[in-house]
């Protein structure tokens, strides 16, 4: 059966809406899921389930139920996964002197308005890649130190985003390989 990972917003971020991760792997179950599996306590999922087929509207709509909030949901499958984990948009010289490298998960691929409003964001300190329907951020400030909020990156882009850490992407594509079709 096939793999996936949801990346959910909002979980675990600042104190707001705390949710337990055994909690959650409970409420994965109940949707019929199987393997699952919670990967550090910020809403990384992974399950297996027999068709991807809305299975983002599926989870968002009963976390929501549960949890009386909206909990934006990113399904990808282990080798989009992995595909986000190899990709690298920037110079090694610059990797390597950013202070923080992000990968935000998207609904949708941005239309060239989106495009263009990502790369108004650009500074000195900041700079983004867009690829199909995820993003990297490269910043030189700590995230106490952002210059772009949240709020303002979410305009730019015309929808809904969740971020992760790119050593967490790393590990996660580590930990959790798409099966080799000949095994």
């Amino acid at each position: 059966m096939p793999r996936y990972v949801a990346f959910l917003r909002a979980l675990n971020v600042g104190g707001q809406h705390v949710v337990r991760m055994d909690a959650l792997k409970r409420r994965f179950e109940r949707l019929g899921f199987t393997e699952v599996e919670t990967f550090i306590a910020s809403g990384n999922v992974v399950f297996s389930a027999r068709s991807a087929k809305g299975l983002d509207a599926k989870i968002a709509g009963a976390l929501e139920a549960a949890l009386g909030y909206e909990v934006a949901t990113f399904v990808r499958t282990l080798e989009e996964l992995a595909a986000a984990a190899a990709h690298e948009p920037f110079p090694k010289s610059e990797r390597e002197t950013a202070a923080r490298i992000l990968v935000g998960f998207l609904s949708r691929e941005l239309d060239a308005a989106a495009h263009a409003c990502v790369a108004g964001l650009e500074t000195g300190v900041d700079r983004f890649h867009v690829r199909g329907r995820e993003f990297w951020w490269l910043s030189k400030n700590k995230q106490s130190g952002a210059e772009i909020t949240g709020r303002a990156l979410e305009r730019a882009l015309g929808q809904p985003t969740t971020l992760r850490g790119i050593n967490t992407i790393l590990r996660m594509a580590a930990r959790y390989r798409p099966e080799d079709p000949g095994e």
